[in-house]
């Protein structure tokens, strides 16, 4: 067994919106960035980007080509009703909102009411608050409380999670009924900074080795699951794409 000293430190530390990547290069990342993800990114997300970027916990929010990818999705796909699992101090939430149409909606749930209030000026200055339905509390409970709506189950066309990741297997169920057949869930992190193809005995975090092992049963169970197509990408933190097939 290793000894405490040679536990590896949080593999997200020292992690920002400038360096969140599985890629190798760095210098090939940055190359992505500035040539299109950047030159696109609206100025208010730009904006509260930098200013999460200083935040302690910063390295919790999505990157900027995450971001453009849920643009580019909830626009393919021509969402109108979605739902955000986790928000944070709301990046990836002003990006669904800015690709929204102007009668979209997009209720957002977290425990965290201070880390939204970080991201809720920006996403008034962008114009886009009358999309936003803020839900503070536990997901599980406010997700049950709209399945407990009849006119709720199959209604929303997209959903993206991005929370504590233990729960993610039981947020899936959840949003498997209230999300349409033929709609989308993007699930983020879900190769947890390349831990979930260490060996079992490489020494991590017990933090890094509780979320790994949640990322690892989620992508199993997403792999067998009938009920969705998957597609996993390795942007970010790992990003999977789920379309609900039955």
């Amino acid at each position: 067994m290793a000894a405490v000293s040679d536990t590896i430190a949080q593999v997200h530390s020292g992690i920002d919106s400038s360096n969140k990547t599985l890629l190798k290069s760095e210098a090939l990342y940055k190359y992505v960035l500035d040539t299109s993800v950047l030159p696109h990114e609206p100025e208010c997300m730009r904006e509260l980007r930098l200013v999460t970027d200083s935040h302690p916990w910063g390295f919790m929010q999505s990157s900027p080509d995450e971001a453009q990818l849920l643009r580019m999705l909830i626009k393919l796909t021509g969402a109108r009703n979605t739902l955000e699992v986790g928000v944070f101090t709301g990046y990836s939430l002003l990006a669904t909102a800015l690709a929204l149409p102007d009668d979209g909606k997009v209720i957002a749930i977290d425990v965290d009411q201070e880390y939204y209030d970080i991201g809720k000026p920006f996403i008034e200055k962008a114009g886009v608050a009358h999309k936003v339905d803020f839900r503070h509390g536990p997901a599980l409970d406010h997700l049950d409380a709209l399945l407990a709506d009849e006119s709720n189950v199959g209604a929303f066309d997209f959903a993206f999670v991005d929370a504590d990741k233990p729960n993610y297997v039981k947020y899936h169920e959840q949003l498997l009924r209230l999300v349409r057949v033929g709609g989308t869930i993007v699930y983020d992190n879900t190769l947890w900074a390349g831990t979930v193809a260490l060996p079992p005995d490489t020494p991590l975090s017990d933090l890094d080795r509780r979320f790994s092992a949640a990322i690892k049963e989620l992508n199993a169970r997403l792999s067998a699951d009938e009920r969705v197509e998957v597609c996993q990408l390795a942007i970010a933190d790992g990003v999977t794409i789920c379309r609900r097939l039955v």
